[in-house]
């Protein structure tokens, strides 16, 4: 019976598929690792990418080199794909998730699986798209990179959001004026902000979850917590929100919402989901009382899915701001204090990246009208001022 049993798995093992192994490992190891919930949402979604092309249902035996490099090529390059879709290449972070589910799981299945005796994965270059320059196209190459707005811009975002959307107003002005990612910004509570010593801390950040369909409250980007001082102004712009929340809050009465959030494990994974109820409502004892910054008139969380339709709609409908999204306002923020002498390693710091040249990437694509205004010095010397 041993040995018939023995001879049933090794034909079961045979015959695994590539997606047969994705499942097993994102059960078995991805689900129970040490890496932030964000990112396995990440690849979880790569695999359900790769499950949807023929090469998922090779048996696993058979996946050679030339099937992955193909692979990864068609979603660094675009093509026409196996349905007869024609699409264009993916962004460098989406192309390392793919590799970095593949890289692990055949590894997997070569140690501790024994499903297989080598990693085909070794062998895969990946390829960067060339960054090909028409050299007589009357296009102005000048604009690339995300530029920051003005001054005088960002009075006229927060202007016309007054009028066509006041929810997303506190959340505009914080991340000018303390430069936090879209998700951190909605993740800021009350007790992170300290009004007399003039600073905040960044502790979580705020996500949809598509495949949970569930507003997800996390760890920041790089799992650090960080403090970031800020001025009077943003001082004053907190002060005036706080008082405006509770005047909302007495006019709103029984309807008023307040947030919470729920732990849910996911075998030894932890998460939070994110829940708002009116004051009527019957509080679950699993659920916790959070107080949020960025609330809407009626109490509710102030989404990053609903802020980044109110950037996509005034993208389309503000003139000057064609293509604004969200992420502008922290690179105007890291132009506005570099620009001005802040010390590079001190914005890095504030701003929770990994690398200092990380924030002088950001500053070099920022600077084309410092760039400008430098050159006609040299007007000034030919006196042509």
């Amino acid at each position: 019976m041993e040995d018939y049993e023995e001879k049933k798995f090794i034909a079961k093992a045979d015959n695994i598929t590539l997606g047969e192994l994705l499942n097993i490992w994102a059960e078995e190891e991805l689900k129970l690792g040490t890496l932030s919930n964000g990112t396995v949402e990440n690849y979880l979604g790569a695999i359900r990418c790769i499950k949807k092309h023929p090469v998922a249902d090779r048996r696993l035996k058979t996946v050679t080199a030339e099937h992955l490099q193909t692979f990864l090529d068609l979603l660094t390059f675009g093509g026409t794909y196996p349905d007869g879709k024609v699409k264009k290449g993916l962004s460098k972070d989406y192309i390392h998730s793919f590799s970095a589910v593949l890289q692990q799981s055949f590894r997997f299945a070569v140690f501790p699986k024994q499903l297989i005796t080598f990693n085909p994965m070794q062998y895969i270059k990946l390829k960067r798209k060339a960054e090909e320059v028409d050299l007589f196209s009357e296009e102005d190459m000048g604009q690339a990179g995300t530029q920051p707005i003005s001054h005088d811009d960002y009075e006229k975002l927060i202007a016309y959001l007054k009028k066509k959307n006041v929810s997303a107003v506190l959340p505009i002005q914080i991340a000018y004026y303390a430069g936090l990612r879209i998700g951190e910004v909605c993740g800021l509570t009350w007790q992170d902000i300290n009004l007399e010593e003039q600073y905040l801390t960044v502790k979580r950040s705020v996500r949809y979850d598509g495949a949970k369909h569930k507003t997800i409250i996390g760890p920041t980007k790089r799992k650090k917590v960080r403090t970031v001082d800020f001025g009077d102004t943003l001082t004053a712009i907190l002060k005036k929100a706080r008082k405006g929340q509770l005047k909302n809050q007495m006019q709103y009465g029984e309807l008023y919402h307040r947030n919470y959030y729920k732990e849910v494990q996911d075998k030894n994974r932890v998460y939070y989901e994110y829940y708002s109820l009116e004051n009527t409502q019957d509080i679950p004892a699993d659920y916790n009382e959070i107080s949020f910054v960025c609330l809407r008139p009626d109490g509710c969380l102030e989404t990053p899915s609903t802020l980044s339709i109110v950037c996509r709609t005034l993208a389309k409908k503000l003139d000057g701001f064609e293509g604004f999204h969200f992420h502008q306002l922290r690179h105007t923020y890291t132009s506005n204090l570099l620009s001005n002498g802040a010390a590079p390693k001190d914005v890095q710091e504030l701003l929770g990246h990994s690398d200092v040249s990380t924030t002088m990437n950001v500053y070099a694509h920022a600077t084309r009208e410092a760039k400008r205004t430098s050159v006609r010095l040299l007007d000034k010397v030919a006196g042509n001022d």
